[in-house]
């Protein structure tokens, strides 16, 4: 026999480390109650120290409430321990942008969780990305400005949304866009499960919706203007009773255009 051929099987050997270590950053539990990757770092436990400690509000063109946060720390609604209240009354009738919260972290590739519990119907909240792109959350709603969606560009997957008191999870790879010679070269992208299921894989985000008030860039070019500048994560508030709790996040490096990840059984 050749001393140089290998057979399948010793193949396999040699290269399934190699292969471990692409999968490595992107295989977790997703759905309710998945624990932080080794590694992560937890955005919000429960307590008020937390809070404080790793978030505050983005003073955009609207901002209206002031430090300390306003957010409340309530009982869980729908299970045990304490969560984050997201009305602050800066916000009343709708004006997101007066009382967003958003990591003192700024971020470019990462892996997140985040759960979410909507009190009311028609409660309107947003897991903004970067403080840019923002993945809805809004009871009611199942067109691309809807429930899950990545807003105004994907279908709302509104059939996994469980519905008013009831807790839902958001897990997501995203990374951020590319830039060469201070221009855009590769849009951002994210790969999405909402409650367990993929419903977003690998998806291009073209812009910042809403205008200066929504989040970094939303006041270039309509939106299009995107900056080379990482941003931290922020969590919209528009006036209405949305809880959080279980946020985490893991930075990544992701150096190829693909945000796709596996769920482990």
């Amino acid at each position: 026999m050749n001393r140089f051929f290998l057979s399948p099987f010793r193949s396999l050997l040699f290269l399934a480390p190699a292969l471990a270590a692409l999968a490595l950053p992107a295989r977790a539990d997703v759905g309710l109650g998945a624990k932080p990757l080794p590694g992560a770092e937890v955005l919000f436990d429960g307590t008020r120290a937390m809070l404080d400690a790793k978030w505050t509000y983005w003073q955009g063109p609207r901002f209206a409430s002031s430090l300390p946060i306003k957010w409340q720390i309530v009982e869980d609604p729908a299970g045990q321990g304490t969560v984050l209240m997201s009305d602050d009354p800066a916000a009343a009738k709708g004006k997101y942008g007066s009382a967003d919260i958003v990591t003192k972290q700024a971020y470019r590739d990462f892996r997140l969780h985040v759960e979410f519990l909507v009190m009311k119907e028609g409660g309107n909240s947003g897991v903004y990305l970067q403080n840019r792109y923002e993945i809805q959350i809004q009871d009611g709603d199942a067109t691309k400005h809807g429930m899950g969606s990545v807003i105004n560009e994907t279908p709302s997957p509104y059939y996994l949304y469980k519905g008013l008191r009831q807790w839902n999870a958001y897990d997501l790879v995203f990374r951020a866009a590319r830039f060469k010679d201070g221009k855009l070269v590769e849009k951002a992208r994210v790969t999405l499960y909402f409650n367990g299921a993929k419903i977003h894989a690998n998806q291009e985000i073209n812009q910042v919706w809403g205008g200066a008030n929504s989040g970094l860039d939303g006041g270039n070019d309509g939106g299009r203007g995107i900056t080379d500048t990482p941003g931290g994560l922020k969590l919209q508030c528009e006036g209405h009773d949305v809880r959080f709790r279980n946020i985490w996040i893991k930075e990544l490096v992701l150096e190829k255009p693909q945000t796709n990840f596996l769920r482990e059984n």
